[in-house]
């Protein structure tokens, strides 16, 4: 109960971590296609805190050197490459339904919703897993 509550809280965090970032980027960006870079801006930033918070509270996995982290945030990555198309297909298909700031992030919101619960089974069973120890024939 209690993984599944902190696991709730850093999902919530890593929300508005996306969000906030999405929104500050929308109000600095003076570029072409502002709401398409401002999710990515807001992706990015809302997965490497979402890494750092699962993979130290979540899962307690430790990494042995930076090579080893990199490989394991690597796979974070690529394990979330579905959720992550989920949460902007909720994004961008609130954006075209209803073009309003609120009804897109809300899109958001719940696409994230849906995504970390995918991703943090898939976590469990791909990424966050005890290095397998090598076979010793007798």
């Amino acid at each position: 109960m209690r993984i599944a509550l902190l696991y709730s809280l850093f999902a919530l965090l890593s929300i508005a971590v996306n969000i906030g970032a999405q929104d500050l980027w929308l109000r600095l960006w003076p570029g072409p296609w502002p709401i398409a870079t401002s999710v990515y801006a807001g992706t990015a930033i809302g997965l490497a805190v979402k890494y750092v918070l699962d993979k130290r509270y979540i899962f307690r996995y430790q990494t042995t050197d930076a090579l080893h982290n990199g490989r394991t945030f690597v796979l974070y990555t690529l394990m979330g490459l579905l959720t992550t198309m989920i949460f902007w297909g909720f994004e961008f298909g609130f954006q075209a339904l209803f073009a309003t700031r609120t009804m897109r992030y809300l899109g958001g919101m719940i696409g994230l919703a849906i995504g970390y619960t995918a991703k943090y089974r898939l976590d469990k069973h791909f990424v966050f897993t005890p290095p397998r120890q090598a076979r010793r024939h007798v």
